[in-house]
C-alpha cells in the first residue's frame, strides 16, 4: 500500500497547473466534437444508402425479361433504388441543414475569492 499525500492506494500524480489541466480539458473537448461531427449515424447511413441506390438503380436500368416475370411485371430494382437514393438524399440533406450541435461545456464552480 503506497502513501502520497497521506492518501492510500492513490497513484503518484504529476504536478499540473490548473491553467495546464484547463488546456487538455478544452483540448479534448475540441476533440471529442470534431469526432462526432464525422461519426455522424445521419452521415454513415445516408452514405450507404446512397452507394447502394446507385448500385441498385443501375442493375434496375435494364431489367431482364425473367426478373421482370419474377416481379409481376414491376422494375423492382428500379424503383428500390431510386427509394434508397431518395433516403440516402434525405439523411444528408437532414445532416447539411441540422448540423450536430457542438457539447455543451458544464458550468464549472468558481472558487471563493
Amino acid at each position: 500500500m503506497s502513501e502520497h499525500h497521506g492518501r492510500p492506494d492513490r497513484p503518484e500524480h504529476h504536478d499540473y497547473s490548473e491553467q495546464d489541466v484547463q488546456r487538455e480539458v478544452t483540448e479534448l473537448e475540441g476533440r471529442s466534437a470534431t469526432a462526432a461531427r464525422i461519426f455522424d449515424l445521419r452521415r454513415v447511413i445516408g452514405g450507404l444508402f446512397v452507394v447502394y441506390g446507385v448500385i441498385v438503380t443501375i442493375a434496375g436500368i435494364s431489367p431482364s425479361e425473367a426478373s421482370l416475370a419474377k416481379s409481376e411485371g414491376v422494375d423492382i430494382n428500379l424503383w428500390t433504388g431510386l427509394g434508397m437514393l431518395a433516403l440516402g438524399v434525405f439523411f444528408l440533406v437532414w445532416l447539411r441543414l441540422r448540423p450536430t450541435a457542438p457539447p455543451q461545456e458544464p458550468e464549472r464552480e468558481q472558487p471563493p475569492e
